[in-house]
């Protein structure tokens, strides 16, 4: 293509030299001069080296041409990678396993975004408020998981609500340094306790799920997105104004009529922040998934990922109001992320909301709804897509005969080996099962493990019940005793937090003495409070509170 430009330049120019008094056209093709030839005083032999140097001439201003607008464009790729903030992947305590590859070598990708109230900036006071909390850490308001499927043939996005009560690990800011207690607190309040990073390692623990990155966008970002974007279309079934009431202060100001509505800017923001207008922060969740679900058939339909100008204004804007986790801060990993969920299929998106129910300690919080919430983490985990259109994962594979007779075998007899098992079945909605540890122990016992003995000191909290091990030479043991259980090879787990052969009898296993065999969850069969969205659904309508109504 560069031949064939060069070429086509120097024609050009050479064309109109030629239009030049010594080289005007006539009609038979000759000069005006009426030089025919060498033998005419080498007038030829002139044109020729004059149109040679007038080729050289084009060629060397169109490189220079070509080579200024590489440069341009890579002056403004670095631009736009300069604008990127970027920040530790996980700061907290944290033992997430990553998911292992499909059968073809694919694998999911876990993406936290999380919406910041901060208000340490002129435009985010304007914008949300409350100047009297300008300087102080920022809270994440809105917390997302965005599950992108193995095969990148679905996509699924759970959201938990800010006044969720949850266990937020140890964190440390990577930015000061100063370490944060592990504590039990809404889990908004986690981005305050050491940045994203924290609020990332905050999910892993709750939901044993692999977060391979996290994005944080704050309120001018989100006008800045929306504007690029050029409005969302949203929906109202009665007039809504989120205002300011007597007994109830506050309120994100929007203010629109019934019908849809395209939004923009601050009246974007406004929608996501509105929650009182709902009746709910729980209702303040589908809102945003109504707004997400609009804004991918928006960017899908309008072709922006092949608009130039709109993609370098959408780039623009992206780059300045994202802070990323650095493993994808720069532009590539971002345009690349962004092909991968440009590649879903509307239809095959499914918006939710972590099922919960109301905090026994307060009635303004919330916690996860056990099994609900698990079999929710655990369709992610396993990535089953939560839409019925797909089909299940095959399943993982599992030990051949071959390599089952190479898998260590016990080195202790049974009777003499020390084996501890724990309590771990507390979950935030129930209190621990009394005696559990003790019950398993003595079922081992009778099975041969006379040694083994229940830890009563321990109090914690395991979603699924596992078997650990410290080092290499025990790992035959610990099969043992997993075999005797009747526990599931998978849930044999090498641990430097154990000394010895260990038992976690986590909140799957509360009640019975054999194990429970699991069954897997089938795509689609999302628990009924989830409050599921499909991407393509364009019915979708909000409620309006009755006092917010105009």
């Amino acid at each position: 293509m560069t031949q064939y430009g060069l070429r086509g330049e120097a024609s050009a120019v050479e064309e109109a030299m030629s239009l030049s008094p010594q080289g005007r056209h006539t009609p038979d093709g000759h000069g005006s001069s009426g030089g025919r030839g060498p033998g005419n005083g080498g007038r030829g032999g002139g044109n020729r080296r004059r149109r040679r140097r007038t080729l050289r001439w084009s060629a060397t201003v169109l490189s220079v041409v070509i080579l200024g607008t590489a440069g341009a464009g890579y002056l403004y790729y670095q631009h736009l990678n300069g604008n990127i903030r970027k920040g530790e992947r996980s700061s907290g305590d944290s033992k997430a396993q990553k998911t292992q590859p499909n059968a073809a070598g694919q694998t999911p990708v876990n993406i936290l975004l999380i919406g910041s109230d901060s208000r340490n900036s002129d435009a985010n006071v304007a914008l949300g408020g409350s100047r009297d909390n300008r300087g102080n850490p920022p809270l994440a308001d809105v917390e997302m998981l965005i599950h992108l499927s193995a095969d990148r043939k679905s996509a699924a996005v759970v959201s938990i609500p800010r006044d969720t009560r949850v266990d937020i690990p140890k964190c440390k800011d990577p930015a000061t340094g100063h370490e944060y207690p592990p504590t039990n607190a809404i889990i908004n309040e986690s981005l305050a306790r050491g940045g994203p990073g924290c609020t990332l390692a905050t999910w892993q623990n709750l939901t044993k799920v692999y977060i391979d990155h996290w994005m944080m966008i704050d309120f001018a970002g989100v006008v800045k997105m929306a504007d690029a974007i050029g409005g969302v279309d949203v929906c109202v079934n009665q007039n809504v104004w989120d205002r300011p009431l007597p007994k109830v202060p506050g309120g994100s100001g929007l203010k629109m009529t019934a019908g849809t509505k395209k939004v923009t800017g601050k009246q974007a923001l406004q929608w996501l922040r509105t929650r009182h207008a709902w009746g709910s922060d729980l209702l303040r969740a589908r809102a945003q998934h109504m707004y997400m679900n609009s804004m991918i058939r928006t960017l899908k339909s309008e072709n922006v990922f092949t608009d130039t100008g709109r993609l370098m204004n959408l780039a623009e804007a992206a780059t300045k109001s994202l802070q990323v986790s650095e493993e994808i801060g720069s532009v590539r990993k971002l345009y690349d992320l962004a092909m991968q969920l440009k590649t879903v299929p509307t239809n095959r998106i499914t918006m939710t909301t972590m099922p919960n129910v109301a905090d026994p300690q307060n009635d303004d919080h919330v916690v996860p709804d056990g099994a609900n919430a698990d079999k929710i983490w655990e369709m992610i985990r396993d990535d089953v897509p939560f839409d019925d259109k797909g089909t299940a994962p095959a399943p993982k594979k599992t030990a051949s005969a071959s390599q089952a007779a190479k898998a260590p075998s016990a080195t202790v007899a049974a009777d003499r080996l020390g084996v501890v098992v724990q309590n771990a079945t507390r979950t935030s909605t129930q209190a621990p099962v009394p005696r559990r540890a003790r019950d398993i122990s003595q079922v081992l016992v009778g099975k041969g493990f006379a040694k083994a003995v229940a830890d009563t000191t321990a109090a914690l909290s395991e979603d699924q019940t596992v078997v650990r091990y410290p080092s290499a030479d025990l790992e035959g043991d610990a099969r043992s005793v997993a075999t005797a259980l009747g526990i599931p090879m998978s849930a044999v787990k090498k641990s430097t937090d154990v000394s010895g052969v260990t038992v976690v009898v986590g909140s799957d296993w509360r009640t019975g003495t054999s194990y429970p065999k699991q069954s897997a969850p089938k795509p689609g069969d999302l628990p009924s409070n989830s409050d599921a969205i499909n991407g393509s659904d364009t019915g979708q309508c909000m409620d309006v509170y009755k006092p917010y109504r105009w």
